[in-house]
């Protein structure tokens, strides 16, 4: 899933991005506000971690435009503002959660694995179709029961998968989803990693639609 970060001091930054990346996440990082409203229009972001004290445009303006603009991207407000007016001026332009500095990036992660579950309409906090289960907290895939080891790709496509399980999925949103900007992309990235999917879960686990995608073929 991809994440739009937009922090401008490089310390947290780095180590947010280091982080997200590290769990699977594809995330792309801007540094100041007008950046960010750039990223929105041109991107789909699965949810938005906001800084509010941000140069070029202030975080707060840039949640009311992008909100006004119809953005319904879950949004996490990551900020030294931690009052309780700063908290509730953040909610009332449209955020999601409110995260005060200094965080702890296990409690940031578990924040975004809320905010992507409730987006996603599920209250379990475990993603499953047919045989298959997935905890995003633990990172454990399982199979019947057995646990499955993936590789990094392979685990975050499959959580894409299982985030909608019963869509298609066209193939160069499954790509938007999986890299950041500046990752490299093979021409057959999507179809090694489905490869792997079905070898460990199963043949018939992914069903192609030929030229546009995938999708799943067992039921949530």
């Amino acid at each position: 899933m991809r994440l739009l970060l937009v922090e401008d001091d490089a310390m947290i930054g780095r180590a947010v991005t280091a982080a997200l990346r590290g769990e699977g996440y594809a995330l792309d990082w801007v540094r100041d506000g007008a950046a960010a409203l750039t990223a929105l229009t041109c991107t789909g972001y699965a949810a938005l971690l906001l800084d509010l004290g941000l140069p070029r445009r202030d975080g707060l303006d840039v949640l009311r435009e992008a909100r006004r603009a119809g953005k319904t991207l879950p949004v996490l407000v990551l900020t030294a503002r931690d009052t309780v007016e700063d908290r509730v001026a953040g909610l009332d332009a449209g955020a999601d959660d409110y995260l005060p500095k200094p965080f702890h990036l296990d409690e940031l992660s578990a924040r975004v694995r809320a905010l992507l579950r409730r987006a996603g309409g599920r209250a379990g906090p475990l993603l499953r179709a047919g045989d298959v289960t997935l905890d995003p907290a633990s990172g454990e895939v399982r199979l019947r029961g057995a646990p499955v080891a993936l590789s990094a790709k392979e685990y975050a496509l499959l959580r894409v998968l299982l985030q909608k399980p019963g869509a298609l999925h066209p193939r160069e949103r499954l790509l938007d989803a999986l890299y950041g900007w500046g990752e490299e992309v093979g021409s057959n990235t999507i179809e090694v990693y489905v490869h792997g999917l079905r070898r460990k879960l199963g043949a018939d686990f992914i069903v192609t639609v030929r030229g546009i995608g995938y999708r799943l073929a067992a039921a949530p």
